[in-house]
């Protein structure tokens, strides 16, 4: 029996997404115009504010957020990996205890983590410092790689692992040539996760960031407190197209139903 939506449930999505996309759409409208105030074109369009971007300090900021977030998603998994399968494989006491601790960063507020984190870099010297940037980005989308890599082992077919140890596979090889691959889209979902978390960061990184270490979102934030003009409309467009060519780029190739499920192949 197939079920299907009736009218009202049908108009109750349509108005839904109208919600969610009206918004994106004025900030779409509002990026073309060729005034120096907010407005949306009405007669004239133009692409200055987009031209102005690459006389600005943004794009030194852009490519900072996407180091920044490169390497702490990276760092990230890393840590994950070795603690998911620790967890998922073996009871041991304080287990709970320790998936907790590293899930713990989704419950605290970023505000709190910030000015923890400020007052903890100002101890050992990290302020000012890109590697301190870094570490505080770790914290903070360490849950989104743990949660995935978590879901990839729990959600993997473990008779390929036993028929290679009975075969007489070392488990370094185990790893490598078996779980790796099969556990490989739920790290790689996770690692995306942490990344577009750690680029769209803000609030932790305002407390942490330095002149030298401005990621994107913080330099926005600083525009809009002194300047009323389409700039940051016409960035937030251009992050848009940026992202859905890369969407699109990746159902192509890998397929986005694989990459964000967090699961490991049978």
């Amino acid at each position: 029996m197939i079920l299907r939506n009736g009218p009202l449930a049908l108009c109750f999505h349509a108005v839904f997404i109208l919600f969610i996309l009206a918004p994106l759409v004025v900030v779409a409208l509002v990026a073309f115009t060729p005034e120096a105030y907010l407005s949306i074109p009405t007669t004239r369009w133009s692409l200055r504010w987009f031209t102005a971007i690459w006389d600005s300090d943004f794009i030194p900021a852009f490519w900072i957020s996407i180091y920044v977030g490169c390497a702490s998603a990276t760092i990230a998994l890393l840590i994950s990996v070795p603690a998911a399968i620790a967890t998922a494989r073996h009871q041991f006491p304080g287990r709970e205890m320790f998936v907790a601790f590293f899930l713990s960063p989704l419950m605290v507020p970023h505000v709190v983590l910030g000015v923890a984190l400020l007052r903890f870099m100002a101890e050992i010297g990290l302020t000012a410092n890109v590697l301190g940037l870094i570490m505080g980005h770790v914290v903070i989308v360490m849950p989104f790689t743990l949660r995935l890599a978590l879901a990839a082992l729990t959600g993997m077919n473990r008779h390929c692992e036993w028929a290679a140890w009975s075969l007489g596979a070392p488990l370094s090889v185990v790893f490598r040539r078996v779980t790796l691959p099969m556990i490989l889209p739920g790290l790689a979902g996770g690692w995306l996760l942490a990344f577009i978390q750690s680029f769209d960061e803000l609030t932790m990184t305002v407390f942490i960031a330095s002149p030298g270490t401005t990621t994107l979102p913080v330099r926005m934030f600083q525009y809009i407190t002194d300047n009323i003009d389409p700039m940051v409309a016409s960035i937030s467009t251009a992050l848009m197209v940026l992202a859905v060519v890369l969407m699109a780029i990746m159902e192509r190739v890998y397929g986005l139903e694989r990459l964000l499920a967090g699961k490991g192949e049978n």
